[in-house]
């Protein structure tokens, strides 16, 4: 395989003398068709601004974003595709319109509410009501399973669903007119898809964790940021996207196999011991070692050559 991807002159000893050979066979394509492969979707706005990076937009701008059942479904078939996607890489969260996301839609709940009133027996209404939950958890879900990934960016208010689905992302911004807020105790309920599940081992103070969740009391963007809910706070929409589109583009110019790697390596430390983590990477790298991304980027960099051109995965 190395005889394949280097060639050594024989004249100049060392590293210096490696050349990148075959390249024509990593090359990517220079610019992938808008949103290939990914389904038309109702409540989601697609598109592709930069070779490898597409952005979702939460598009119900009419309803402040607000997540009907169309939404919610949408949302997990979205990232489900794009995790399978071989010209996707990194995915850009945002929502259109005046904020990023109202939360629930009230008037779906109360069509929920009219079905579940259809059935007389609590067993039934029970199974309605737990099938509903799961598939929104699913939903959510998606983000972190998918392969590539998830930079979500927030503009004004990012409220119940909306803060469940921001906690799934892998890297967060926000504007400094941005505010959170897990508003569930509000509408008399628990919050069920994820944000208490995730909040914690976000903000690492259970302390403030607690106050959020039980008051529902807003969360700031200056407080987000100090806390490291997000990692950076922007004046406006324009410069948080443009941020977030670069980062997003920064990314995709790695290796895929290396990107892939690393995002699935954290999720499974978060969720393991020290311990039982450095065994699943040891596992992990003991193959991927062997791709021929490792062995291209580590040529390039021992030889100060230009970044190679990494092929799809």
């Amino acid at each position: 395989m190395l005889k394949s991807v280097l060639q050594i002159s024989k004249s100049i000893p060392g590293w210096r003398g490696v050349q990148l050979v075959e390249l024509s066979r990593c090359a990517m394509s220079s610019q992938p068709n808008p949103a290939a492969g990914v389904t038309s979707f109702k409540t989601l706005a697609v598109s592709v601004p930069h070779p490898f990076v597409y952005h979702v937009e939460l598009n119900r701008p009419d309803r402040l974003n607000a997540m009907n059942n169309t939404m919610w479904l949408e949302i997990g078939e979205c990232f489900s595709q794009l995790s399978e996607d071989k010209d996707c890489r990194v995915v850009v969260l945002s929502g259109a319109g005046k904020l990023f996301c109202a939360g629930i839609d009230l008037q779906d709940m109360t069509l929920l509410g009219a079905k579940l009133a259809d059935e007389e027996d609590v067993a039934r209404r029970c199974k309605i009501l737990g099938a509903t939950i799961r598939a929104y958890q699913s939903s959510l879900t998606a983000l972190e399973k998918c392969n590539k990934p998830v930079i979500g960016a927030v503009h004004g208010a990012c409220i119940g669903g909306g803060i469940n689905l921001i906690s799934v992302t892998d890297i967060r911004y926000c504007t400094s007119d941005a505010w959170f807020q897990v508003k569930e105790v509000e509408l008399g309920m628990t919050a069920d898809v994820g944000v208490l599940q995730r909040l914690p081992r976000l903000l690492g103070s259970a302390s403030l964790v607690n106050e959020l969740c039980l008051t529902a009391r807003k969360f700031p963007a200056a407080e987000a940021g100090a806390t490291g809910f997000v990692s950076k706070v922007f004046d406006d929409k324009s410069k948080m996207m443009a941020e977030a589109l670069a980062v997003a583009g920064s990314i995709a110019e790695k290796s895929p196999v290396a990107v892939q790697g690393t995002k699935r390596n954290l999720i499974y430390s978060r969720d393991h011991t020290v311990q039982e983590g450095l065994d699943h990477v040891a596992d992990w790298n003991q193959i991927m070692l062997q791709s021929e991304d490792f062995i291209n980027a580590s040529v390039a960099l021992a030889t100060k050559s230009p970044p190679p051109i990494f092929s799809k995965l």
